[in-house]
């Protein structure tokens, strides 16, 4: 007697296993979507709170630019002093203008500092509202 599997039953364990991934891939494309927009949306809320920090560190005024292949940190002279990636580096998209936040050297915000970043990724939707005095909320839609 052989050992050994027949064709027609390693066929039939990659048909289950086709079907089974059938059913499950589509379900979990919307959970990463929303880790994706999520993951996009903190490293928004993250940039702010680093450049109100190094404001307040080097005792100067400081400009937050939100654009969406990069986030940035510079002086009102444009010396960058921080970069990172922004929300399309990690697949999401940020809806509206390139925004800039001014921030002084004692950590507030400056001139028309309220904002509001759409960042969305398939049907997931995560809003950044950011209010003059620093705090920072996100909203999650779907």
């Amino acid at each position: 007697m052989r050992r050994g599997y027949t064709v027609v039953e390693l066929t039939l364990v990659l048909a289950i296993i086709a079907l089974l991934l059938g059913i499950a891939l589509p379900r979990i494309a919307p959970l990463r979507d929303g880790w994706i927009a999520e993951q996009a949306a903190q490293s928004v809320i993250l940039a702010h709170g680093r450049a109100r920090v190094a404001a307040i560190l080097l005792s100067r005024p400081l400009v937050l630019t939100v654009a969406p292949d990069s986030l940035r940190i510079a002086t009102l002279t444009d010396s960058v002093v921080w970069r990172a990636p922004g929300p399309a580096a990690e697949g999401a998209s940020l809806a509206g203008p390139v925004r800039k936040l001014t921030f002084s050297p004692v950590g507030l915000s400056m001139g028309l500092s309220n904002a509001t970043f759409q960042i969305t990724r398939g049907a997931a939707i995560r809003t950044v509202v950011v209010s003059r005095l620093g705090r920072v909320r996100i909203q999650r839609g779907f």
